[in-house]
């Protein structure tokens, strides 16, 4: 079984950063992409950003993009998502996610959650005004 655990979650003032940590464990697997989602209360789960691991390809929502960086460890086996310049609005639980049957279709798909088969617990993000 994979399990993939999410780090780094935490309270920070409008315009500060974070960066957010997606450790995968268990059962190795051919992993054709990684991406984060976010949720906030009462709404729907919206994509954020991902990244493809064999051609380091990646894709950000409008909202975040020029603020956020996702990357990848092979080494450590760990994807991760540095947010700058955080918003209220960026709050959020942040969830990542695995593709490991190339069901997000080189980038066509990676919006939709559907997409992915492996998911985590959730990161909290809380951005204060």
């Amino acid at each position: 079984q994979v399990q993939l655990v999410e780090s780094g979650g935490g309270l920070v003032q409008a315009g500060g950063s974070l960066r957010l940590s997606c450790a995968a464990s268990g059962r190795t697997f051919s992993r054709y992409a990684t991406g984060w989602f976010r949720q906030a209360p009462g709404k729907e789960r919206d994509f954020v950003a991902t990244i493809y691991w064999s051609t380091g390809n990646t894709f950000y929502a409008d909202s975040v993009k020029g603020r956020f960086t996702i990357s990848r460890d092979y080494a450590k086996n760990t994807v991760y998502l540095q947010m700058n310049s955080l918003k209220p609005e960026d709050t959020a639980v942040y969830y990542c996610a695995a593709d490991k049957t190339g069901s997000t279709d080189y980038g066509l798909r990676v919006e939709d959650p559907s997409q992915y088969d492996y998911w985590g617990q959730g990161t909290q993000v809380t951005v204060s005004s």
